[in-house]
């Protein structure tokens, strides 16, 4: 199993650090993308077969969805799941983003696709998974897959609490935001530091943190990245830096 990031800015795209929001979790059988930012348009680089692809949206803020203006240059022969909230914010945002004047509906697209709406608590289908609601400012999931005997979690965006934990409760890997600079955990908005995410990875007591969603502002280049991952590895010392183009096998 292998997991590729396709793009790990938020708020903005940057010239050095790249896209926003995108990851890609390649398994024998699915391909499973969390957020469509920017990112987004490298996947057709990835997905090779015809293995079903399943997006899972975190929320609607736009450096996590922008890259719905990129479907239609998609040929997959596949079908193509989409998976999000179901709650009446979240159901308008999706009817407004996938339509015009915005992108193109997607009918229009070149693959199949399906919708399916979810509320916090445990599936099967169309994988199994578990999503929970986090510290966020507008309504925003976290989600367990699990895969191939391995737990892979994900939550951006949001800042430390109770579901984040419990999400990564003994993960394989949890892919965390670190949107804030050291020291700068924004518990308002739902946003978390190096110090926050590395404190869930130990409480949860997760195998690997990857850290991603670096705010394009707080973290403009790598080396601040780098600053942070390393105050990160004091407290959970088997901690990654995401970039775009990075695969992690586990």
């Amino acid at each position: 199993m292998k997991i590729h990031f396709l793009g790990t800015s938020g708020w903005f795209d940057t010239h050095e650090t790249g896209n926003t929001m995108c990851t890609l979790v390649e398994t024998g059988e699915a391909y499973i993308v969390f957020d469509i930012g920017f990112g987004v348009h490298k996947l057709d680089q990835y997905i090779k077969d015809d293995k079903p692809i399943y997006f899972f949206i975190s929320h609607f803020h736009l450096d996590h969805v922008c890259g719905f203006h990129v479907m239609p240059k998609f040929k997959f022969r596949q079908k193509a799941i989409f998976v999000y909230q179901d709650d009446p914010s979240s159901k308008a945002a999706f009817k407004n983003l996938t339509a015009q004047p915005f992108c193109a509906p997607p009918e229009l697209y070149k693959f199949p696709v399906e919708v399916v709406t979810v509320k916090p608590g445990g599936y099967t289908k169309p994988i199994k998974f578990e999503c929970l609601s986090l510290n966020h400012i507008n309504p925003c999931l976290g989600y367990r897959i699990y895969v191939e005997d391995k737990v892979i979690t994900y939550c951006s965006d949001t800042a430390p609490c109770e579901n984040d934990i419990r999400l990564a409760q003994g993960a394989d890997i949890l892919l965390h935001e670190c949107a804030m600079s050291p020291g700068k955990a924004d518990m308002d908005w739902g946003h978390s530091d190096p110090e926050g995410a590395a404190g869930v990875a130990k409480k949860a007591g997760v195998k690997k943190l990857v850290l991603t969603h670096f705010s394009a502002n707080g973290y403009g280049s790598s080396a601040k990245r780098k600053t942070g991952t390393k105050i990160a590895k004091r407290i959970f010392p088997n901690t990654v830096m995401a970039r775009d183009g990075l695969t992690v096998k586990i």
